[in-house]
Formats: structure tokens, C-alpha cells, sequence
């Protein structure tokens, strides 16, 4: 990947619905040489997909919750019902695994503390867990799905 490709990527990042001729221009190529680009690099996966990002309070799911866990069990048999368990419930917007004291993270979007309740029930049934914490966002002061792209040869 070269620096015209990471620009092409810190572009796409902020608005991916830009025509292919647009982006070729700012970064100083013609339409079709850009294209491939952006083509190659969806194939090779640094492109993983394309989305549209919604509001959540638009939908009605003003409740942000991260979610700490930390596991009973470590056994790969338990790790794989746990996370079969959260992958299927609409709310939990991202899953990551940890090292320390918590074994997951999850960041849940719920519309309030009754639809969290109900989740909550959902959550401690796809495995048995050693403990659970959450915190509730109060507000979202920064949020951003652009992973930050050196596009200077120096930096």
C-alpha cells in the first residue's frame, strides 16, 4: 500500500459516497486508475465493507452501555457459547476481548433502562459468567469509525 492509497483510504473513510472521479482528483489520479485502486483494495480485505451510519437516537436507542465481563470459564468450548450467545443479539454493537481483569468488552445500544433490563437477561444466559459491570454513556462527545491514516511520507 502506497501513500496514494492511504490517501484514498482517509478519504473514503470520511465519506465514502464520493464518486470515484472526485477522489481520483484529489488525489491526482484519472477515474479509472482510482477505481482499481479502491477495487484492489477491497479485494485484498483492507476494504472490509461499505455502510451507512445511522443515529442511534434516530432509531430510538438514546441508551449507550458498555459492558464489562469477565468470564467463569476460560475453556475454548465456553468462549465459543458466550460469544455465539452475544453475536446474535441485536444490541451489542461490537464485542472485543481483553487482557487484564475483564475477559470482554460489549457496547450495547438499548432505547432505556427497561430495554436494557430485558438485554441484560439475554446477556447472562449465553453463558455463565464470573461477573458483569456496566457503565451508561452519558454523552457521546467524539465518535468516529475512521481509523487514523499516515498520508504524510515523513509521519
Amino acid at each position: 500500500m502506497d501513500h496514494t492509497d492511504r490517501r484514498i483510504l482517509a478519504i473514503l473513510q470520511e465519506d465514502a459516497t464520493l464518486p470515484v472521479a472526485e477522489i481520483g482528483t484529489r488525489v491526482g489520479l484519472s477515474p479509472t486508475p482510482c477505481w482499481r485502486r479502491i477495487q484492489k483494495l477491497r479485494s485484498a480485505g483492507v476494504i472490509e465493507r461499505t455502510v451507512a451510519l445511522v443515529d442511534p437516537r434516530a432509531l430510538g436507542l438514546g441508551l449507550i452501555v458498555f459492558i464489562e465481563v469477565e468470564a467463569r470459564d476460560h475453556s475454548p468450548e465456553w468462549q465459543q457459547r458466550f460469544l455465539a450467545g452475544v453475536s446474535v443479539l441485536p444490541e451489542v454493537l461490537e464485542v472485543v476481548r481483553m487482557a487484564g481483569e475483564t475477559d470482554y468488552w460489549l457496547r450495547v445500544a438499548v432505547r432505556d433502562m427497561a430495554h436494557f433490563d430485558d438485554f441484560y437477561g439475554k446477556l447472562i444466559a449465553a453463558g455463565p459468567l464470573k461477573n458483569v459491570t456496566s457503565k451508561f454513556a452519558m454523552e457521546r462527545c467524539k465518535s468516529s469509525t475512521a481509523y487514523p491514516v499516515v498520508t504524510d511520507p515523513a509521519g
